[in-house]
């Protein structure tokens, strides 16, 4: 059995779930927290500075006390409709994909995973190479659209 790599980019943030220790840059962080937060419906586009900081300090200290931007104001704001059970709260999501997303790409740097372009689906997909490019299957994450952040 050979044992799995750790995911880094550098170490100003850390993820560990089990023996995996994952460590990220800043921007490396902020970029999959953002993108986490797209994919759950939380944010429609891109963040500002001041804004992702904010995001950031939600999905590191799993709250904002202090905010930055109107999107930490917006997050203290529906508060209840955002924490829950923890398998349910937007930060235990957040911290889910930016986990994921990490782990996927350790994956295709060991070799373990390609990624593949779907043209039909214009995404992109990661697929198994010794299965015959067989799609690796994600479960899916909830929606936080009710209560999205948009800006003013």
């Amino acid at each position: 059995m050979t044992r799995r790599g750790n995911y880094d980019s550098g170490e100003d943030f850390v993820l560990e779930y089990g023996e995996l220790r994952f460590t990220f840059n800043e921007r490396d962080f902020g970029e999959r927290c953002e993108q986490a937060a797209l994919k759950l419906g939380f944010v429609s586009g891109r963040l500002e500075d001041h804004e992702l900081e904010d995001l950031v300090n939600l999905a590191v200290n799993g709250e904002i006390q202090d905010p930055a931007s109107a999107l930490g104001e917006h997050v203290n704001d529906c508060w209840p409709e955002l924490v829950g059970p923890s398998d349910r709260s937007l930060v235990h999501w957040l911290r889910r994909l930016v986990f994921r997303s990490a782990w996927l790409d350790q994956r295709v740097k060991e070799g373990e995973l390609d990624v593949r372009f779907d043209a039909d689906a214009q995404s992109f997909a990661y697929v198994q190479p010794e299965r015959d490019g067989e799609p690796v299957e994600l479960a899916p994450e909830p929606s936080w659209g009710r209560v999205a952040y948009l800006p003013r």
